[in-house]
């Protein structure tokens, strides 16, 4: 490798550190040393399993390649006609960013903007990020500001939605399939590939190699002793940059490579837990019970809740959409209320035989809540594409509203529940903080 190529084209970090560089584990709190890493390995905790750091060879160039593909796959996906449809001579095309702006029409503005910032803005800036880092990072000087778009990153990742807008738009065309005739326009198969292309840069990002060459790696807080918990060493893991950084007398700091503010655990995690799972509950009566969206159809309104779509589907014959929808918006998110709340409860009398398994059900439900967004983006797709008047429209119903903010509240739930708490008990008891 020649001697003046950028830091994210030489040897892997660890490689080139003298000292021994520590991670803390996010879900278990296990103080670990990192191995040396070849491109495509990973680093897993001992403990719990988790993936800790992953390797990728030449990862600024892979992630500023599939960036920049990604945002010219979007701009043909905007520009040119995403949707089209036609029954008895009257029909309607759409593009893609009429899925959020006709909602406003309808006097629903918030699902608009969560319909526009989950499929457009959020992934938009997400990639134009990545860009400016590995550009920094390429030239071997990072650009102004590096620090705190790195940042950003880690938190814009978990609400960018175009995969399950995706799904949302194939099962919309399926319940629409045998009442009208579906174009696909070019813009439909420009934000297919789109979706790949933001899925490979999201995976393709080597957070650890980023911030090694944005900020080399300060050394591990003296006597650190791997194989215990960073918790009863004063210690912890930065959850944006993954450095060990020692924590003061009231278990909190502020990390020495990023900035990001530190506790030993959430702070008060069950409480706000338990607080966004009350409030998710209550929404989640009138997400059900109240119409999620009308149907127009020779004069004839029919009100559909989540529920009746699924007995519709059904049907028609549609069984395996049916499923989906079933699934997605009736049983996740009420598994995952359920799954939350016994999380809670269980994490004060966690055991080691069963925290294991406790860790990979908080895994499932903080992977599987956002796909509950399936069915709003249907109402999106439908609402903006069908609207042929008294022939056949369709409206936004007020379940839209209260099934959107449960999802985006158990969502925040998740973010708020450590699943280090389900550890904490299988080592010390005495020493737990919730800081």
């Amino acid at each position: 490798m020649p001697r003046g190529a950028p830091l994210v084209d030489q040897a892997p970090p660890e490689s080139r550190h003298s000292r021994r560089r520590l991670r803390a584990c996010h879900e278990c709190d296990w103080l670990m040393a990192l191995p040396p890493l070849r491109s495509g390995e990973q680093a897993t905790c001992p403990r719990c399993g988790h993936a800790e750091v992953r390797r990728h060879r030449y990862p600024a160039q892979r992630s500023m390649a599939l960036a920049l593909a990604s945002l010219v796959t979007l701009a043909l996906a905007v520009t040119y006609p995403f949707l089209g449809f036609s029954v008895r001579g009257v029909g309607n095309r759409i593009e893609l960013t009429q899925s959020a702006t006709q909602l406003i029409g309808y006097h629903e503005p918030i699902v608009a903007i969560a319909v526009l910032l989950t499929i457009l803005v959020l992934p938009t800036l997400y990639l134009l990020g990545v860009v400016w880092l590995q550009t920094g990072l390429l030239r071997g000087t990072p650009l102004p500001a590096s620090r705190g778009i790195a940042r950003s990153l880690a938190h814009l990742q978990p609400w960018m939605m175009a995969d399950v807008f995706l799904i949302g738009t194939l099962v919309s065309l399926i319940k629409i399939a045998g009442l009208a005739q579906v174009e696909l326009g070019p813009g439909f198969w420009a934000f297919g590939v789109f979706v790949i292309l933001l899925i490979a840069t999201t995976q393709s990002v080597d957070r650890d190699w980023m911030w090694f060459a944005l900020a080399g790696e300060p050394g591990a807080p003296e006597g650190s002793r791997t194989g215990e918990t960073a918790a009863t060493q004063g210690l912890t893991g930065c959850a944006t940059c993954g450095l060990v950084n020692r924590l003061d007398n009231r278990g909190k700091g502020r990390c020495r490579r990023c900035g990001e503010r530190l506790h030993a655990r959430h702070p008060h995690s069950l409480q706000r837990t338990w607080a966004l799972l009350a409030a998710a509950a209550v929404l989640y009566i009138p997400a059900n019970v109240y119409p999620i969206m009308t149907t127009t159809s020779l004069g004839r309104s029919n009100p559909s809740t989540i529920i009746g779509g699924v007995v519709q589907l059904l049907e028609m014959g549609s069984w395996p959409v049916a499923l989906v929808i079933l699934i997605a918006s009736v049983i996740v998110p009420l598994g995952k209320l359920i799954a939350l709340a016994w999380l809670c409860l269980v994490a004060p009398r966690a055991h080691r035989m069963r925290a294991q398994a406790r860790t990979r059900l908080y895994r499932l439900t903080e992977f599987i809540g956002r796909w509950s967004m399936v069915d709003i983006f249907v109402v999106a797709i439908l609402v903006a594409l069908i609207r042929a008047g008294n022939l056949m429209s369709i409206t936004p119903g007020p379940a839209a509203l209260a099934f959107g903010a449960v999802v985006v509240i158990t969502m925040l739930a998740a973010m708020s529940f450590d699943p280090r708490l389900i550890w904490d008990d299988t080592v010390a008891p005495h020493r737990r903080r919730q800081g």
